[in-house]
């Protein structure tokens, strides 16, 4: 069935101006960058915005304009209402037959519920809690979830995309503990939507890549919540799908998540290959951020392995490619990693090297600079800076910190940032008669009884 077509986005035109769609692009890069948001702009995303096909931008492009265009909403901007676009696409692309409670009508329209990701995006900005957002969270199909349509289409492949950006955002919010388990769900569904095939080769290559990003996606909330185990498992499985399909991009995704995990496992070795790994399948895309996440990735490697050369020569090589700034082929996932992260990924190797002073400097950098939108980032990173601080011989700016974290964790739940700053509470025993000391410690057992 033919698509409806799009209604040109002309007041987005009009604030272009006379810049060329390539010059507009490095605007938005530059402005994202400016906030800790790595944006994939080129002139064919604004070319998609000024068509209309992007109807919608995604919550980091959308802080990104308003972050060019103070003062304005993303109406101004001359976007509908967010809880208005899948409604509407849905109301104008009626199924042509009747649809079974598989979902086994259009190819292009079945198996999808046009309300699961409003309800989720309602819940997310409306700033409730994680448990809230958590019950929102799926990726299900109409009917008998157990069945899938007989050939997956466009829409299916958008709603897996969707419950990657979805489940990011969250994480951002909240940490992983309360999503973990149901962010299984729409995992399932995406890779039973894979295996029922699409019906294009460029829609398989979508769900193909989606599926491997979710698989990413859930074994880093595995990962953040202490399930070591697990996180290992889905990091294979992305793995295993990128190789399937040639995807070098999301192989290079798998490969920096599994470093991270072999790192934070004490398999440093496993940290360096996978890093290197990742790296060599990242070389032809074009993202010198990309590399230099990758490099700070070895960097940690070496770290735990005491090879200070190494660990420099991989952060020199992290400074130098990230020095380069955003390019058109970053990935989006990658929007969490700007000025902060890589600080923050420094101090990591500093604090391994046994130079808690200096890990301390970059963790507080890290910790000032991370956009506070991103709540778990900022309670990791003060986290962290509160364990270096006790360790670098300054207690009571370590309790401090502390109490900055603890203000944080109604929100935030994650078990590393919970396991983080336990392990600095256990550091400042022997210095709790100090005041601060002392009633940052009251407030984390307190903390630790609920």
């Amino acid at each position: 069935m033919a698509a409806s077509p799009h209604s040109p986005n002309s007041t987005f035109r009009r604030l272009r101006g006379q810049h060329s769609p390539a010059e507009f692009a490095a605007l938005v890069r530059r402005a994202g960058r400016e906030i800790g948001e790595t944006v994939s702009c080129d002139a064919r995303y604004i070319g998609r915005v000024e068509s209309g096909e992007i109807r919608c931008p995604n919550y980091a492009y959308e802080r990104v304009f308003l972050r060019m265009f103070p003062g304005r909403t993303l109406a101004d901007l001359g976007f509908p209402p967010r809880e208005a676009v899948r409604g509407r696409a849905a109301q104008r692309e009626p199924s042509p037959t009747p649809r079974s409670p598989a979902g086994t009508g259009s190819g292009t329209g079945a198996g999808t519920s046009p309300k699961e990701s409003d309800v989720l995006r309602r819940a997310f900005m409306a700033g409730g809690s994680a448990t809230v957002a958590v019950a929102t969270l799926g990726l299900a199909l109409p009917g008998d979830t157990r069945r899938t349509p007989s050939r997956a289409g466009e829409a299916e492949a958008e709603a897996v995309e969707e419950s990657v950006r979805q489940i990011r955002l969250l994480d951002d919010r909240h940490g992983a503990d309360a999503l973990y388990r149901k962010a299984a769900e729409p995992l399932r569904t995406a890779y039973a939507l894979l295996d029922a095939g699409a019906t294009r080769q460029s829609t398989e290559d979508r769900l193909h890549a989606g599926a491997g990003e979710l698989a990413v996606s859930v074994g880093w909330l595995a990962h953040d919540s202490g399930r070591f185990d697990d996180a290992r498992s889905h990091y294979a499985e992305a793995l295993a799908t990128a190789r399937v399909s040639g995807n070098p991009g999301l192989e290079a995704h798998a490969f920096s998540n599994m470093s991270f995990l072999a790192r934070d496992c004490g398999r440093s070795r496993e940290a360096v290959r996978a890093a290197q790994a990742g790296g060599r399948a990242a070389r032809s895309l074009g993202s010198p951020r990309l590399l230099s996440l990758l490099a700070l990735r070895e960097a940690g490697g070496w770290a735990g392995l005491a090879d200070r050369r190494a660990c420099e020569e991989a952060l020199a090589r992290a400074h130098t490619d990230f020095a380069k700034g955003g390019a058109a082929a970053d990935p989006e996932w990658m929007s969490f990693f700007g000025e902060a992260e890589l600080e923050s990924l420094e101090a990591r190797c500093w604090s391994a090297l046994g130079e808690h002073a200096r890990a301390a400097r970059h963790a507080r950098r890290a910790a000032d600079l991370q956009d506070p939108h991103f709540a778990r980032n900022v309670a990791l990173y003060t986290a962290e800076l509160a364990g270096d601080l006790a360790r670098a011989g300054a207690p009571d700016e370590a309790a401090w910190a502390g109490a900055r974290v603890l203000d944080l964790l109604d929100e935030v739940q994650s078990t590393r940032v919970r396991s983080t700053l336990a392990g600095t509470a256990r550091g400042l025993v022997p210095h709790q008669r100090s005041p601060r000391v002392h009633a940052f410690l009251a407030r984390h057992a307190d903390l630790a009884e609920v």
